[in-house]
Formats: structure tokens, sequence, C-alpha cells
């Protein structure tokens, strides 16, 4: 239906590492927590929150931290207060990328942001100097083996996507915001679950990335921001092709 993305395989890819080194389960926490600060604790008349504790469901993450961050959200217990921030900027070659954090301390993040893009070739740019390359969406993964590509675009398509790519190794669906709860529901309703769904900022267009050294910074920044502990989504319209992915790999 659209053009090849590698973006969400290789997202995909890296969450399944996150996951592995626990690395997900405290980000997790600090969103459930903001969204409960925001929104109160009960998740049927908070969206984000229930988006959240998805999220954490979805990571296998325990009930009773996932109940405990929210109480820490909404004062039950105590915990520390943090801000949403995003910080903008260019990866070499003029990519876009968007870093999406949640920090007790932005004097402490905004820096060691600035120093991630920098080490990598990049540039910290101003607020809104790359948002409005990307629009929000909701984004769904379902894994290639676990359903027949006709089936979920039937599904997808009566449900009100507006996209569905093959990835390769998953299905990345794409819907408006407003879309998105029924999308989710149609979706495993029919049978099918989902490796991730999360509202997203998604590129307008792509970049096509065919130099290989420049492939490998842009691969190591994203990996530097997902790192970092401040940071849960990192977006950027880069597009590597498969045989630029293969030389990096080899």
């Amino acid at each position: 239906m659209a053009g090849h993305s590698h973006w969400a395989g290789i997202k995909h890819k890296k969450a399944a590492n996150d996951a592995k080194r626990g690395r997900a389960w405290s980000k997790i926490a600090k969103l459930i927590m903001v969204a409960a600060k925001n929104g109160g604790g009960d998740p049927s008349s908070n969206l984000p929150l229930r988006y959240a504790i998805d999220k954490g469901k979805a990571a296998n993450m325990p009930k009773d931290t996932i109940e405990k961050a929210i109480k820490k959200g909404t004062g039950e217990l105590g915990g520390v207060s943090y801000e949403e921030i995003i910080y903008e900027g260019y990866a070499p070659g003029g990519i876009a990328v968007m870093v999406e954090t949640l920090t007790d301390n932005r004097n402490r993040t905004g820096p060691e942001v600035k120093k991630l893009f920098e080490r990598r070739g990049g540039s910290m740019g101003t607020s809104g100097c790359v948002s409005y390359m990307f629009s929000s969406k909701g984004v769904i993964t379902v894994s290639a083996e676990s359903v027949d590509e006709d089936e979920l675009m039937d599904t997808a398509l009566g449900a009100g996507a507006e996209d569905m790519q093959n990835l390769g190794e998953v299905y990345e669906i794409t819907c408006a915001p407003s879309e998105f709860d029924g999308l989710k529901n149609a979706i495993t309703e029919s049978g099918i679950e989902p490796l991730s769904a999360e509202l997203a900022m998604v590129p307008q267009n792509t970049i096509k990335v065919s130099d290989v050294s420049a492939a490998e910074k842009i691969l190591n920044l994203v990996e530097d921001f997902e790192d970092h502990d401040d940071v849960q989504n990192v977006y950027s319209n880069f597009d590597i092709p498969d045989e630029i992915l293969e030389k990096l790999n080899n």
C-alpha cells in the first residue's frame, strides 16, 4: 500500500532487546506515573493511562508494579515528579529526529541529549524545527508469522486503517488517532495479538540512506538515545535499504 520502511522493524528488535535488559519496565513506569498524574488513576476515563498500562502488559510488567506506578502518579505514594519534553534535531545527512523524554531534571537531560546528537555527527535544533515533518498516528505492529497478510489487511482496512506495510518480520498498520481504539479492538477480536500498539509520530516522507557509514552513524545515534534512561521514544524519517543493513550486520 505504501513505500517500504525499515523503521518499525528496527524499533521492534530494539524494544525486544530493551525488555531483556530490564530497561523497558523503568521507562513504562514513568509513562504510567505521568499519565496518572495528568488524568487520574482510572484507565477507563484516562486514555493515555490505559495505553501506558497496555504497553506495560505487553512488556510482561507485573501487575503490582503497574499499580504502584499509578499510585505514585496520583500521589497516593510518594514519587518523583516527571515532565514531558520533546527534543528535535538532525542526524547525519539531514535526517530528522524527534526525541520524547520524561525527566525529573531538564537541566540534566537537555545537555545530555545535545551531547548525544553531537557525538554521532548530528545537531540538536530548536523546538519545531522538524516536528512539522511528522504526523500523530496510531501504529500497530503484528508478527508476520502469526497471520495471513490478506486476512490482516481486510480486518485492518475494515476497521479504519489508513495504511499497512509488510516490513519482513512484522506488518505495520497505521491509522488516525481517533480510529486507534476501534482498530486495535478489531484486530484483537479477530484472534490476532499485536506485538505493539501505540500512538506515535510518523514521518510524512522518508529519506533513503544509501551510504553505509551514514547509516551506521544514524543507527548508533538512535541506539544511544534509546539507551538513555530519560528517553521514551525516538522518531526519525530515515529509510535504510536491506542491502545497506546487511553490510552493517556483516
